[in-house]
């Protein structure tokens, strides 16, 4: 057998055994989205590929369709959860992204409403660090792999070549394929099964950019000439019960310096900080001032 025959064979036999667990997500739209049976009974698809949330149904790899819950969904991670029912089902052979090295062999794999798997192979061309999303979510790595998302596609898995998977594809900038990291997926899914939401965190305050003087940064030996100035403090919030004052300038959080009010709400997104208390500096009357700051939880919209 020749080496590209033998090659063609186990991408194959790849997606073969991925797209076990890999389902169509019918929510309303004429073509179905894609799916990854995550964890038992639980499915995570990317959620601007959907229409709706109720009469959700999946059509499984052994085109049965099933009806599907909706426990929850991130717009700033573009992940949805569903729960279906316990059917005994093949579930996804979670991977570890940290391996992925630019040029790698990856698989997108998606499922059709008619049950049909479907595959495009490619190569990882971008692996990088942490980045936010346009929506403000934090994700934990930046992968895009080198494949066409034909329609369907997203929400199903990006898998590498030993059949695992690395993420969940959805669309970038110009129909451009980006990969959801399973790191990040997992952390969504984690929050919403235990609190059917997205926790943010939330200190109380109104900000806005502001520079400061060239001589007052250096005098403080700040990292930064710029910082975000309070203008609004929401009585008994968090930063209220800290000690905030109106016309602090808030340059770091948590050991991590803040220019503008982006940076504050993308330490806030996560929700991990929700319910610890941090370290907070802020420039008070030519001074740096050390608060301790509790992160409270936003209120819901």
């Amino acid at each position: 057998m020749s080496s590209l025959l033998a090659l063609s064979n186990s991408l194959a036999d790849t997606v073969e055994q991925a797209g076990s667990s890999v389902v169509a997500v019918n929510a309303g739209r004429r073509v179905s989205s894609s799916g990854i049976h995550w964890r038992d009974g639980i499915v995570v698809t990317s959620d601007e590929s959907l229409q709706r949330y109720d009469e959700i149904t999946v059509t499984l790899a052994d085109g049965r369709t099933v009806a599907a819950t909706h426990l929850g969904h991130d717009s700033s991670t573009d992940v949805a959860v569903f729960k279906i029912p316990d059917l005994a089902i093949p579930v996804a052979t979670i991977g570890d992204t940290t391996t992925l090295k630019v040029g790698n062999l990856v698989l997108g794999i998606a499922r059709s409403n008619e049950g049909e798997l479907r595959a495009a192979l490619g190569a990882v061309s971008v692996v990088s660090g942490a980045w936010r999303s346009m929506n403000g979510g934090n994700i934990d790595q930046y992968i895009r792999p080198d494949i066409t998302l034909y329609p369907g596609f997203a929400g199903g898995p990006l898998v590498d070549a030993a059949g695992n998977v690395v993420g969940m594809n959805t669309s970038g900038r110009r129909g451009t394929a980006l990969t959801i990291p399973v790191a990040t997926v997992n952390r969504v899914v984690e929050q919403l099964l235990a609190k059917g939401h997205i926790a943010r965190g939330y200190l109380g305050v109104g900000m806005q950019p502001v520079r400061l003087p060239n001589n007052l940064t250096t005098a403080l030996n700040l990292p930064t000439a710029t910082g975000v100035i309070v203008v609004n403090v929401e009585s008994a919030g968090p930063a209220d019960k800290a000690g905030v004052l109106l016309g602090d300038v808030l340059v770091k959080l948590d050991g991590t310096t803040v220019n503008d009010t982006g940076d504050v709400m993308a330490l806030l997104n996560s929700g991990d900080r929700v319910g610890k208390t941090v370290p907070l500096q802020v420039v008070r009357g030519g001074v740096l001032v050390e608060l301790a700051i509790a992160i409270g939880e936003r209120p819901a919209e």
